[in-house]
């Protein structure tokens, strides 16, 4: 009988909570937004260029300079989270939004633009900051990873939009067609600012500021059973540093516990073992993201296939429309898989798979650069295929991973301003490679500069199989300990010896 009761108990809690799940699309439509503007400015530039005749250096900084701008959003949104809450944070990052889009939109030259590509950077830098947060503070462990995952969905839904804006609009007059394309994000921007306000706000949030009682009837909200809703507010009020068994509403805590002061000495100067560990990883993560060069294939797809044997206008942007299919298709498989299969397992088979469709990417299109003006159709349809599994592996693994890992691997009190540091880390990377990839072909052939990030892709691996952990099913407040257990290893090889130990019966 009892036995059964804890069933019956195991089940209920393996359900997914549809109000959690509810909120965590809510806060996935800032996603939604940011992959809109990603993926259309790779249609848009070259109607840019067409108009306001500018150089290729300009190009490229049009096209980085949202991640650059990305870098100083997402820094100020940690601080600014933990002191105005997750919700009013995607707030803030929806105004931003609506006012870079009005601007892009607006945009009588090219200066203009670049005013409104780096409002909307700000705003970038918000989003992907705070959605995977919130996503994984409000979600249970058995389906944090697929409620994490939903952002990295939301940006794969907003890119293939922006693709398909690219081929609506394309056939307006030259003056109004990449406006429209650009400027009508800001419509569900200004919606989904208004729409966030009935989302509850996180309970760990609100337990950090010691206001107890909001934070349980939000946590009975997005937990299966009473059980389970207690069980996981003692955890984040003993992470806390309150009384696990405290009743009170309202608990007054030290001015720096709920205002993220003091959090910037013990993530860089002062760090524990744990927490240095716990920095290395999720800043690498987020490194190798995009220096393997996935943002060269989706904001410059055209470029690529152009340089494979794509000529026609409509047939360019037509291919980049199946790049999103791909990413989008892939990437939602991936979230049901996330907390099956697990985060470690998933990284290892996507970065293996990448270096493979990397190495036959670079080799394709180095043939069909020494091919001269002979169309090897061969190649053309091999380049097609390695640049499609090349996405398809990033969108199996390390796409929805890195924000689902980065999300739930610190510490409650340093959550939030260490993604920020982890954010920043990712728009560094992804605006060097986005400003820096045309100068890159130009230097080393578009060839070489594929067979670059395949060299790039196997450190990846090598620094995913020593210092990356598992962490699937894990409570949030216990995923400390893993890299707590180290001791001057790699947390994956101490994990991996904690667990022969354990089979052998020596530990």
């Amino acid at each position: 009988m009892v036995s059964s009761m804890e069933n019956g108990i195991g089940e209920n809690r393996s359900k997914l909570n549809g109000y959690a799940c509810a909120c965590a699309i809510v806060a996935s439509m800032i996603s939604i937004i940011f992959g809109y503007d990603t993926g259309v400015m790779s249609g848009a530039m070259i109607f840019i260029k067409e108009e306001f005749t500018v150089k290729e250096s300009q190009l490229e900084i049009a096209a980085g300079i949202l991640n650059m701008c990305a870098l100083v959003g997402s820094l100020c949104a940690g601080r600014t989270s933990d002191i105005i809450g997750r919700r009013y944070t995607i707030i803030a990052a929806s105004l931003i939004f609506f006012l870079g889009s009005v601007l892009m939109g607006y945009s009588p030259n090219y200066s203009v633009l670049l005013a409104g590509r780096c409002t909307a950077g700000v705003g970038v830098g918000f989003a992907l900051m705070i959605a995977p947060v919130y996503s994984a503070e409000i979600s249970s462990p058995n389906s944090r990873g697929f409620l994490s995952s939903l952002p990295e969905v939301g940006i794969s839904v907003g890119i293939v939009l922006g693709y398909i804006s690219n081929v609506i609009f394309s056939d307006l007059p030259l003056h109004l067609g990449w406006r429209m394309m650009l400027g009508i994000a800001a419509i569900p921007s200004l919606c989904l600012a208004i729409g966030i306000l009935k989302m509850p706000e996180s309970p760990r949030w609100l337990v950090m500021q010691g206001r107890l009682g909001e934070a349980k009837k939000i946590m009975y909200k997005v937990s299966n059973d009473a059980e389970e809703a207690e069980s996981r507010l003692k955890d984040i009020k003993k992470a806390a540093g309150i009384d696990e068994n405290c009743e009170d509403d309202i608990v007054k805590l030290q001015s720096n516990e709920n205002t993220g002061k003091g959090v910037w000495k013990e993530l860089l100067l002062r760090p524990t073992p744990a927490v240095r560990w716990i920095l290395l990883a999720a800043v690498g993560i987020h490194f190798f993201e995009h220096a393997t060069g996935i943002e060269a294939v989706i904001l410059y797809g055209p470029r690529i296939f152009k340089k494979a044997g794509v000529r026609v206008k409509k047939k360019l942007l037509l291919a980049t429309v199946g790049v999103g299919l791909t990413k989008l298709t892939c990437i939602t498989i991936s979230t049901f898989l996330v907390d099956r299969v697990g985060r470690r397992k998933l990284l290892l088979i996507s970065v293996g798979g990448m270096i493979l469709a990397l190495t036959g990417l670079a080799t394709c299109l180095t043939i069909v650069d020494h091919s001269g003006d002979e169309k090897i159709i061969w190649a053309l349809v091999l380049s097609l295929v390695a640049t499609y599994s090349y996405v398809m592996f990033f969108n199996l693994g390390l796409g929805p991973v890195t924000w689902v890992y980065s999300s739930e691997i610190f510490p409650l009190k340093l959550r939030a301003q260490g993604a920020g540091i982890c954010v920043a880390v990712n728009r560094l990377m992804n605006a060097t490679v986005s400003m820096s990839f045309l100068s890159l072909s130009e230097a080393i052939t578009i060839g070489g500069a594929f067979y670059l990030f395949a060299g790039v892709s196997v450190a990846a691996w090598l620094f995913f199989y020593f210092c990356c952990p598992e962490t699937k099913g894990m409570a949030l407040e216990d995923i400390e300990s893993i890299f707590s257990r180290s001791r001057g290893r790699s947390p994956a090889y101490a994990e991996e010896n904690a667990n022969k130990e354990v089979e052998l019966g020596t530990k």
